[in-house]
């Protein structure tokens, strides 16, 4: 398989991650994340996640600082929509995209798949493409007992300390989660591992995205 660089250690990569919950960012590429600030890739990161108040908004913030540990810059930005309700507050969301493309320009961003079964992230996801209409868009994948998987075209593979520490921090810092039946280290390795076998991996492991518009030069 081709492999198209998006950047190099020593390099500057401006990310712009998107979450509709406290722990999404997390799971659908905090790998890449980790891994990229590992190789000395220099990550200006501006993190949002629109559904975390209270108990939720503690572990967003504490888990966004491990995870962005040694970038180069990181902002956290945390909003108090009311999770599932999400597409009701359209306008509202809209509002705040549009005041986030004033401050922010990144070189690529990640954010839920238009298609992902839950409204809140389809919401994100729509207004992902409808304000950032220039940008390299990466829409990661959540697992979930939808079974809403799809056929991923994007891929980074992870090195299996890294993966392992990404899930190591999940476990750490999402105790309000873990009563559900699907978070636990095995889902997550597990993906990691089937989408590692997908792109076949130098280490087994790999996250996924869906890249629905890249410009090659």
């Amino acid at each position: 398989m081709k492999t198209l660089q998006l950047t190099r250690a020593g390099e500057y990569l401006s990310v712009l991650c998107l979450g509709a919950h406290s722990d999404d960012i997390e799971i659908g590429a905090g790998g890449t994340l980790l891994f990229w600030i590992s190789d000395g890739v220099r990550l200006d990161v501006s993190w949002c996640v629109l559904g975390a108040d209270g108990e939720r908004e503690h572990e967003a913030r504490a888990s966004a600082s491990d995870f962005l540990r040694g970038a180069a810059k990181a902002r956290v930005e945390t909003l108090p929509f009311k999770n599932s309700f999400f597409p009701m507050r359209g306008a509202e969301i809209k509002d705040w995209f549009e005041d986030l493309k004033a401050r922010v320009t990144p070189d690529v961003i990640l954010t839920h798949r238009r298609d992902d079964a839950h409204q809140d992230h389809r919401e994100i996801a729509r207004h992902t493409w409808n304000t950032f209409r220039d940008h390299l868009i990466l829409e990661y994948e959540i697992p979930k007992w939808d079974g809403d998987m799809g056929q991923p075209n994007v891929y980074v593979p992870v090195p299996k300390a890294v993966m392992e520490k990404k899930v190591e921090l999940l476990m750490k810092h999402f105790g309000t989660q873990q009563t559900r039946h699907w978070i636990d280290k095995e889902t997550f390795l597990g993906l990691a591992r089937l989408r590692g076998m997908e792109c076949r991996a130098p280490e087994r492991y790999a996250e996924a995205f869906f890249g629905h518009k890249v410009r090659l030069g």
